[in-house]
């Protein structure tokens, strides 16, 4: 990956100092400080070529749509959330202040534009529990596709009805990840607490469930909005959500972090992160195309616990050799090795978190009454006529 100083970016774009650092601020150019000099900043060649070409002439729809679906500008006009100025917004209030004292029922609340949210289960619902030694993962995907197959379409429905429903679901897939250690009647942060065996990590699991709780159209949630579009049950929408979240990618990603660090132990963390990027490997864990100048959401978190020292020395050793700082992922991973919690803990509070944004989008996604339906630029053999 190639880095511009700011003169060469300046050149390519053909702009003023301004407009330069308003791309950046807005995610369109990734940048990282200069090694050199902390001072300065170095801004990625790929990103700055991108955007010299919008302006050296009208693109065709075609090319115009196909960076929108890649880190372009937005897809779907959405009022869940938004990434501005580096920092993640819920309905227009600061996420990280907000995971001062918020809990994950009161962010829904907010973004699912609702009153006095709380995850209990309706009635006439089957919780279907974890087996015993089945994934959390696995345990999630039973229930979303039981429910899925069951439930009656969301379309036509009331609002007021789906948010009933909705935090039922959430509820049940607390039940199916965590176990029977997971009462309901309490907060979603104390529950983890209570099934983890965990007491002290109480206060950062709740900043942290609130801090995943939603992240604008990420592959996710936009999996789950096309679901939605359909017209399909709520748990189809978090189904297709769910699907999307594990891979290494996505919410996976504290589990690269946690083989980043086994090897950290083995070869020594420098060592370690030579050789993960001798072999052209990203770091997982590390930096974010939408914070430029780090993600708000690891430091909000990592104030708030000590990560045990290896990890700070990797954070240390990757910032000095690429210039990218931790993101959540990482914290993530950091939270679940400092508080002793189990190795499935990352992706569990991550799915949990982020089915409350999944379904925030939902219910957004089901008023505009559109199906999403992109078109394809057909690549393959000529037409025959």
């Amino acid at each position: 990956m190639a880095w511009l100083k700011a003169a060469e970016a300046l050149a390519a774009l053909e702009v003023l100092p301004q407009t330069l650092y308003a791309n950046v601020t807005r995610g369109r150019i990734r940048a990282k400080p200069d090694p050199k000099d902390p001072r300065r900043s170095l801004y990625n060649s790929d990103d700055v070529n991108r955007l010299a070409s919008r302006r050296r002439g009208r693109r065709p729809v075609a090319t115009i749509a196909a960076e929108a679906i890649e880190w372009g500008d937005p897809v779907l006009a959405s009022g869940v959330s938004t990434v501005f100025a580096g920092r993640l917004w819920y309905r227009g209030h600061d996420a990280v202040t907000l995971a001062d004292a918020a809990t994950l029922e009161e962010i829904a609340a907010l973004i699912w534009e609702a009153r006095d949210v709380r995850f209990t289960r309706a009635r006439n619902s089957s919780p279907m529990p974890n087996e015993r030694n089945a994934s959390p993962l696995r345990a999630a995907l039973d229930v979303l596709s039981a429910r899925a197959n069951a439930d009656p379409p969301a379309l036509g429905r009331s609002r007021g009805i789906l948010v009933a429903e909705a935090a039922g679901l959430v509820d049940e897939l607390a039940l199916a990840m965590i176990g029977t250690r997971s009462p309901g009647g309490m907060a979603l942060h104390r529950r983890l607490a209570l099934a983890w065996r965990a007491p002290k990590a109480e206060d950062v699991l709740r900043r942290a469930i609130v801090l995943l709780a939603d992240h604008e159209l990420n592959a996710s949630t936009f999996a789950a909005r096309v679901a939605a579009s359909t017209g399909a049950p709520l748990a189809a929408g978090l189904l297709a959500g769910a699907a999307t979240l594990v891979g290494p990618r996505h919410g996976g990603a504290a589990a690269g972090v946690n083989l980043l660090i086994e090897a950290a132990r083995r070869k020594g963390v420098e060592n370690a992160v030579r050789d993960w990027l001798v072999q052209g490997n990203s770091l997982p864990g590390f930096g974010h195309p939408l914070y430029a100048q780090g993600d708000p959401r690891a430091v909000g978190l990592l104030a708030h616990f000590r990560p045990r020292p290896i990890y700070a020395e990797l954070g240390a050793a990757v910032e000095a050799l690429t210039g990218e700082q931790p993101n959540i992922d990482f914290a993530i991973a950091a939270m679940a090795d400092s508080c002793k919690l189990p190795s499935s803990a990352p992706l569990t509070i991550f799915a949990l978190a982020r089915s409350v944004g999944w379904i925030a989008h939902i219910l957004e996604q089901l008023a505009t009454g559109r199906l999403i339906r992109p078109r394809a630029r057909y690549i393959g053999p000529p037409l025959v006529q």
